[in-house]
C-alpha cells in the first residue's frame, strides 16, 4: 500500500476470519511484534493488557509495566499514557468534557457501574450531581495527578473508551441507522391490544419502545424504553438458562424437550415422549417451574428468581404488577388444565402442588421491567452468561447456548418457524407486546410495542427485526463473505489492515484520532514510514486533517519536517493541497523550533 497526493493504492487479502470469534487485530499483531523496530521506546500497553481484553481487573493501574513489555523506560505507567493520549495540545492537563464526550461516543452510558467511581470522582471534583454533570463541567481541567486520583479506579475502562474497543466501534453511525428504523416502524398502528388478559387491555397502544445493550456494554435507547410492561413470556427463556445452569441438561431434559410443537403455545398436548415439546410452551414453562428450587417456600422462590432477573438486567430495577397477576389468575383456566394434564402424565416432580406452581409461573409473568432492563438481559444471553456491565457471571455458557437454540426454533409462539427464515436470530416475545431479540455475541435488543398480530407477537416489533436484518448482516446464515449491500457493524475500519502502519496511515488520512490514540497507547512509533518515507504527518497535512496533525507532534512528539523519497514534507504537502489551516500551524511550529 502506498499513500500520495491524498491517494490510496493497496492491495486486500480476502478475511476468512469469523467475525464471532473475532480477535482484536491490534492485540493479534502486537503480540506477534514484540521485536519489531517500529515500535517507540515506551511499552507495548496493548500487548501486556490486551492478552485477553476481559482480563483487565488483575493489572495495577499506576504498575510499572513488566520488563517482559518494556521499551526501556520501565516507570511509564497505564495511567501516564492513557494522560498523553488525551490532554490538551497547549497544556498539560485534560479537559474532563473531552473524556465525557468520547464516553458518548463509545455508546456507554454514564451511569455505566464499570465508570462509577470515575464518575463518582468528578462529581466530587466539582460539586455536581449526575444529572448536571456533563453540562457543567466544562471549566473542569485535570493536571497529570488529579488525573490519576480520579481515573485511577476505572483506567482498564476509560482505555477502552480512549482506543474506542469496543464491538461495534461506530456507535453512533450504528445508532443513526437504528433511529430511522425505530422511527419508520412507529408509522404501524396496525395491531390490537391483548384480549385475553383482561389488564392488558388497558395498556396505551401507542407505547413503542426500544433499547439495546452490546455485550460491551454499549447502550441505545429510543422512545418509551422506560415504560414498564409486564414480561410474560420473555421470561421463559430466562428461567430455562436457570434450569440449566442450576440443574444441567441431562436433569431438565427429563421434563422438558427442545423442539417445536407445531400448535398453538397453550395447547394441551405433550410429545411423544409425554412431556412438553419444548420450554418456551405453557407446559414446557410449568416444567421448569416445577423444578426450580422446589424446596422452597412460594415467596422464597418468587424472590429467588426475581433476584436472578435483576442481576441479569444489571442490577436494575424490576417491578411486580400484581393487578396484571391477579387478572392472569382470575382467567387461568387453560393453564390449570395444561397443569392437571401434566400431572396425570407424571411430568412434575412428586408432591408438586399445582395451585402453587400455577401461582409461581404466573408471578413470573407478571414481573415488571422495561428495554432498558430486558436489553441487558438479553446481552447477557448474548455474552455467554456473563453480565456485560457487571461482569458476572449468571449461567453456563452452555445453558445460554441451549437457551439460544430454543429461542431460535420455538420463541414466536405460531410464527417462530417464518421468523427464523426470515430474520435468523433468537427471540422470544410475550402477549404484552415485548419482544426479546439476542445477536449472539453482540447484543440483546428489547422492542415494546402493545399492539400485537393474531399470533401474540408486537407488530412493530416483528418490523422492526425485519428491516434490522434487511441492513445489517445479523441472520444466523448469512454471509460475512458474499454480502455487498448489507453493512457488519462489528467491522472496524481497519478490520482488513492487519499491518500496523497501514492502520496508522489510514487513521493519519480520516483524521481517525481514535486509532490514533490505539497506536499510540500500544507504543506504535508514529514516526513510522511506509516504503516511499512517508509519515503519518505527511498524508494527515495532505489530507487537511488538522486534529491529526496536531496529535502527531503535540502528543506523539513526531519529527515535524520529514521528508519522503520524493523530496516532499508535511509542509509543502499542506501546501500543494490548500489546506491553510494545516499550512499556518505548521509555520508555526517549525518556527518555534527554529
Amino acid at each position: 500500500m502506498a499513500f500520495r497526493h491524498g491517494c490510496v493504492i493497496f492491495f486486500l487479502k480476502p478475511s476468512s476470519r469469523s467475525l464471532l470469534t473475532r480477535t482484536r487485530w491490534t492485540y493479534n499483531y502486537f503480540n506477534r511484534c514484540t521485536s519489531s523496530t517500529s515500535f517507540n521506546p515506551r511499552f507495548n500497553l496493548l500487548g501486556y493488557l490486551g492478552q485477553s481484553r476481559r482480563k483487565f481487573s488483575g493489572v495495577a493501574e499506576d504498575a510499572p509495566i513488566p520488563t517482559k513489555y518494556a521499551r526501556g523506560t520501565s516507570h511509564c505507567t497505564i495511567v501516564d499514557s492513557l494522560f498523553d493520549s488525551v490532554r490538551q495540545p497547549d497544556s498539560d492537563s485534560v479537559d474532563a468534557t473531552d473524556l465525557l464526550d468520547l464516553v458518548t461516543k463509545a455508546g456507554i452510558s454514564f451511569d455505566d457501574p464499570r465508570l462509577s467511581k470515575f464518575m463518582e470522582n468528578l462529581q466530587k471534583l466539582h460539586g455536581l450531581t449526575g444529572k448536571t454533570l456533563r453540562h457543567r463541567v466544562k471549566s473542569l481541567m485535570l493536571d497529570r495527578e488529579t488525573f490519576k486520583n480520579v481515573t485511577q479506579e476505572c483506567v482498564q475502562m476509560l482505555l477502552r473508551v480512549v482506543t474506542n474497543d469496543f464491538c461495534i466501534p461506530d456507535f453512533q453511525g450504528f445508532s443513526t441507522v437504528i433511529e430511522e428504523l425505530f422511527y419508520s416502524c412507529q408509522q404501524n398502528d396496525t395491531g390490537k391490544l391483548a384480549s385475553y388478559i383482561p389488564q392488558l387491555t388497558r395498556v396505551d397502544p401507542s407505547l413503542w419502545g426500544l433499547s439495546i445493550c452490546t455485550v460491551d456494554g454499549q447502550r441505545l435507547s429510543l422512545g418509551d424504553s422506560t415504560a414498564h410492561f409486564t414480561i410474560q413470556s420473555s421470561s421463559k427463556p430466562l428461567t430455562y438458562a436457570m434450569a440449566l445452569t442450576e440443574l444441567g441438561p441431562e436433569f431438565v431434559h427429563q421434563y422438558v424437550g427442545y423442539e417445536p410443537s407445531g400448535v398453538a403455545f397453550n395447547q394441551i398436548v405433550l410429545n411423544h415422549k409425554h412431556r412438553p415439546h419444548n420450554p418456551l410452551v405453557n407446559s414446557g414453562a410449568l416444567a421448569i417451574c416445577s423444578i426450580l428450587q422446589p424446596h422452597l417456600n412460594p415467596s422464597e422462590r418468587f424472590k429467588y428468581v426475581e433476584n436472578t432477573f435483576r442481576q441479569m438486567a444489571g442490577g436494575q430495577t424490576l417491578g411486580f404488577n400484581n393487578a396484571v397477576f391477579l387478572s392472569e389468575r382470575a382467567t387461568a383456566d387453560r393453564n390449570f388444565a395444561i397443569a392437571y394434564y401434566m400431572k396425570e402424565n407424571r411430568c412434575f416432580p412428586e408432591n408438586t402442588n399445582l395451585h402453587e406452581l400455577v401461582d409461581f409461573y404466573l408471578q413470573i409473568c407478571s414481573i415488571e421491567a422495561d428495554c432498558d432492563a430486558l436489553a441487558v438481559m438479553g446481552s447477557t444471553l448474548a455474552n455467554g452468561g456473563v453480565n456485560p456491565l457487571t461482569g458476572a457471571r449468571l449461567l453456563d455458557a452452555a445453558a445460554s447456548r441451549d437457551t439460544l437454540s430454543v429461542m431460535h426454533s420455538c420463541g414466536m409462539y405460531d410464527y417462530s418457524g417464518q421468523f427464523a427464515f426470515k430474520i435468523g436470530l433468537p427471540s422470544k416475545s410475550g402477549v404484552s407486546g415485548v419482544i426479546m431479540v439476542v445477536v449472539p455475541d453482540l447484543m440483546g435488543l428489547a422492542l415494546f410495542s402493545p399492539l400485537i398480530d393474531h399470533h401474540g407477537n408486537s407488530v412493530r416489533g416483528v418490523q422492526f427485526c425485519q428491516e434490522l436484518v434487511q441492513r445489517f448482516i445479523f441472520h444466523h446464515y448469512e454471509s460475512h463473505l458474499h454480502t455487498d449491500k448489507k453493512v457488519d457493524p462489528r467491522q472496524a475500519r481497519e478490520a482488513h489492515r492487519t499491518d500496523a502502519i497501514t492502520s496508522l496511515l489510514f487513521a493519519a488520512e480520516g483524521n481517525d484520532l481514535a486509532t490514533l490514540r490505539r497506536s499510540y497507547i500500544s507504543g506504535v512509533d508514529l514516526n513510522s514510514v511506509d516504503y516511499d518515507g512517508r509519515t503519518g504527518l505527511h498524508v494527515a497535512a495532505s489530507s487537511g486533517a488538522l486534529e491529526a496533525v496536531k496529535f502527531f507532534i503535540e502528543v506523539g512528539g513526531v519529527n515535524p519536517n520529514p521528508v519522503d523519497k520524493w523530496g516532499h514534507t508535511p509542509l509543502s504537502e499542506a501546501t500543494h493541497f490548500n489546506h491553510p489551516a494545516v499550512v499556518e500551524y505548521l509555520q508555526t511550529v517549525l518556527e518555534a523550533a527554529s
